[in-house]
């Protein structure tokens, strides 16, 4: 069970909420569930694709540009392809088949003014994705209401048997898909953003097409709305859409914990200790996470760092170099992206490469004093670490200047007896000594 790669996958999301033909209503819900779908599924940390990954097309009606911008993602797609529509659901042709309505679309002869499901079924055949998931919001029998979204009169599910693509539906045969008052999403897709944003209690730690169909199964048969439907071939229903939030917020709080363990660990120079104990709370939190969440980039910075401490600094200085280049989209005053220079410039200086190091830290000291002032705790870490860099390189009068600027703001910040103050000091005595 794994997710998809974001970089290898494409979704594209449609549908129309306003119609020119009097039979069919408007339905002002699509629209707004369409756009919360792309917030959830292209979020930075919790969605399956980047933003520029996810093609949202609501009430366009030019065929022509529909199926452009189709083949262009099923084309781009090698991972995964996810095609989402809502709207009304129309049947027309001698076969009854099934057409995804448009703005213009004729509800009594759709054929010429609507998207046919089998062009859309070609489309996603075509693609040499290797994992492909429709999800179709929209009626496929029943009776016009007042709020109800289609109208349609025949079976359409044989229309779906793609070969290694799972098919959603929102509806039975019997069935229609319904909007409920006071509801601004359709009933299927509120209920299927509910699970997507707070995940499901006691569930897989990802959540699957398959898992989140048998949720909303329960749920809309619970609640007496229409039934979802569903078809899988091979082992897509396998794959992963979303990491299980309600997962993640009871294992958060425990993992920090452990971090901040393994801090306390690395402060005493219990190196081995921490390491171990970082080692672990790494693997569950980019299973959980995600490589790139913030508490596992936290995590690998220090287990980075005590890697080094145990007599690898370079192996460290390589770690930090690349995740200094994931935090480079961030904001580069922020903490986190000071003190992973900060400890790469120290690593780079226990690997030999001193003056490199003194290249890092002189900026940084000049940020953290700007930022933070220059008394803080952080700001006289990294102007130590510049003293020891500069001790190397003999730069020596430089290096009892700071030395003693920092052995006199820690003793009145710390306190003469704290580690830290006892380290600068000696390291001040060696110096002048």
């Amino acid at each position: 069970m794994r997710l998809p790669d974001p970089r290898r996958s494409r979704v594209v999301l449609l549908g129309a909420s306003i119609y020119t033909d009097d039979k069919l209503n408007d339905i002002p819900a699509v629209e707004k569930s369409i756009r919360d779908l792309a917030i959830a599924l292209t979020d930075p940390m919790f969605g399956i694709v980047p933003a520029e990954h996810c093609t949202v097309l609501i009430n366009q009606g030019d065929l022509r540009d529909i199926g452009r911008k189709l083949r262009e993602a099923a084309t781009e797609a090698d991972d995964l392809l996810l095609v989402y529509y809502a709207g009304h659901g129309l049947i027309g042709g001698r076969r009854h088949d099934l057409f995804l309505g448009l703005p213009d679309s004729d509800w009594q002869d759709p054929a010429f003014s609507s998207l046919e499901f089998d062009k859309l079924r070609s489309v996603v055949l075509n693609s040499t994705a290797s994992s492909k998931v429709i999800i179709l919001d929209c009626c496929f029998s029943g009776r016009v209401l007042s709020d109800t979204m289609a109208d349609p009169v025949a079976e359409v599910s044989g229309q779906m048997e793609i070969d290694g693509t799972y098919v959603l539906t929102s509806a039975h045969r019997d069935q229609v898909s319904l909007v409920l008052p006071k509801e601004e999403h359709t009933s299927f897709t509120g209920r299927m953003l509910d699970v997507l944003r707070h995940g499901i209690p006691k569930g897989p730690r990802l959540l699957t097409i398959e898992s989140i169909y048998r949720q909303l199964l329960n749920r809309m048969k619970a609640e007496g709305l229409s039934e979802p439907q569903k078809r899988g071939t091979q082992t897509v229903e396998l794959l992963g859409l979303a990491r299980n939030r309600a997962i993640i917020r009871s294992s958060v709080k425990q993992l920090r914990n452990r971090y901040l363990a393994a801090v306390e660990r690395s402060e005493q120079q219990q190196w081995r200790a921490a390491f171990r104990m970082l080692e672990e709370v790494v693997e569950e939190q980019v299973e959980i996470l995600g490589e790139n969440h913030p508490d596992t980039l936290r995590s690998r910075r220090l287990l980075a760092h005590v890697r080094g401490a145990l007599g690898a600094p370079l192996e460290a200085a390589k770690e930090l170099r690349r995740l200094l280049d994931t935090q480079s989209a961030w904001d580069s005053e922020s903490s986190e992206y000071l003190q992973t220079v900060q400890f790469l410039a120290i690593n780079m200086g226990e690997a030999g490469f001193r003056r490199d190091a003194v290249l890092l830290l002189r900026p940084l000291l000049i940020d953290r004093m700007r930022i933070l002032g220059p008394s803080n705790p952080a700001t006289l870490n990294t102007c130590h670490a510049l003293a020891r860099n500069l001790t190397e390189v003999d730069m020596i009068s430089e290096t009892e200047a700071l030395l003693r600027y920092v052995v006199s703001q820690r003793s009145e910040v710390l306190g003469a007896d704290h580690p830290h103050t006892v380290r600068a000091r000696k390291d001040l005595k060696d110096i002048t000594g």
